[in-house]
């Protein structure tokens, strides 16, 4: 087993999330937030769900440094330089946990790299804790680490609605990368394409849909949150990413686990006064909670500003198309 590939000490979710949590984002008026650490995880974490890092060992890639640059663009308010970059790669084996780590070439002689080829000339490659590697590797572990790194750099409360909102709409202004291998008619067929470049935009969707809905479920009103990096509640896609790769605020709405699930399969929609149509052939015993047949007719929770709401054309494709009237 290679160094890159050594178990650590059986580190948990937890203990990640909080590194992720902890990592230092300096904020000052003159210099602006330094985001380059989380830019970097981001980017790392993007290129291991493409299977594009398949081994733990993370090279200072044309692949990565590229990734690392369309990232920049979207999430940073200045013009990359090559330092932010080399920087981060260099430093973060610093951090708070300890989970980053750094081979040296046989020419590393001191000091620390602010350039590219600089880097390059010093650092053969990172890797990452096993465990961590493995987590990222994993769906559902994989979003609650982008949610935890995220909320590195959140801003106040008062300005994390417009913070994510901003973001979300760079991430929209910025065309979705297909792989160009795929017939063009057949994308869904393919997982590689149509998750490229998908999994950080939509974590950040769903950060925006969420908090314009103030955490809480549309349908049920549910609420429920353990950190601001962790809540019940999704940000749901009315008209599949899938399909029409469309991020936009109002093709999204708040659900918790359950509707989320019901409104993709169908079970209920919304109409055109933002109304609940829920289908009429459910069979349901919910001893501790009201049931979902009860919410017909009922009026969905709405964001405080109307420029939020569901599209309703977005809500129309949906009862066309996904929802089961019987």
């Amino acid at each position: 087993m290679s160094e890159a590939q050594q178990p650590a000490n059986q580190r948990s979710l937890v203990y990640y999330c909080e590194c992720f949590s902890n990592i230092k984002v300096y904020k000052t008026q003159k210099k602006g937030d330094t985001l380059n650490k989380p830019i970097l995880l981001l980017s790392i974490i993007d290129l291991i769900t493409q299977n594009i890092i398949t081994d733990n060992r993370i090279t200072i890639s044309d692949e990565l440094i590229d990734t690392f640059k369309k990232y920049w663009e979207v999430l940073a308010s200045s013009t990359f330089k090559g330092s932010d970059f080399a920087l981060p790669f260099f430093h973060l084996k610093n951090d708070q946990g300890k989970f980053w780590h750094l081979k040296y070439s046989s020419r590393y002689g001191g000091g620390r790299p602010q350039t590219i080829p600089k880097l390059k000339e010093d650092v053969d490659y990172a890797h990452l804790d096993y465990e961590l590697f493995n987590f990222i590797q994993d769906e559902i572990s994989r979003q609650i680490l982008i949610d935890a790194l995220v909320s590195a750099w959140l801003p106040s409360e008062d300005n994390r609605i417009d913070f994510f909102l901003t973001i979300n709409q760079n991430f929209q202004d910025v065309p979705l990368e297909i792989d160009k291998t795929v017939d063009s008619s057949n994308l869904d067929a393919n997982p590689r394409s149509s998750l490229r470049k998908a999994v950080i935009r939509n974590a950040f969707f769903r950060k925006a849909i969420v908090n314009i809905y103030d955490y809480k479920c549309a349908f049920c009103g549910l609420k429920v949150t353990k950190s601001v990096s962790q809540n019940i509640v999704d940000g749901a896609h009315i008209k599949p990413f899938s399909q029409f790769y469309d991020s936009r605020i109002h093709n999204g709405i708040a659900l918790c686990k359950n509707h989320h699930w019901a409104f993709d399969r169908g079970w209920f929609a919304v109409d055109e006064q933002y109304k609940i149509i829920v289908t009429n052939d459910l069979e349901e015993a919910s001893p501790h909670a009201k049931p979902m047949k009860d919410f017909h007719g009922e009026t969905i929770i709405l964001p405080n500003t109307e420029q939020h709401f569901p599209e309703l054309e977005a809500l129309q494709w949906h009862r066309q198309n996904i929802f089961q009237s019987r």
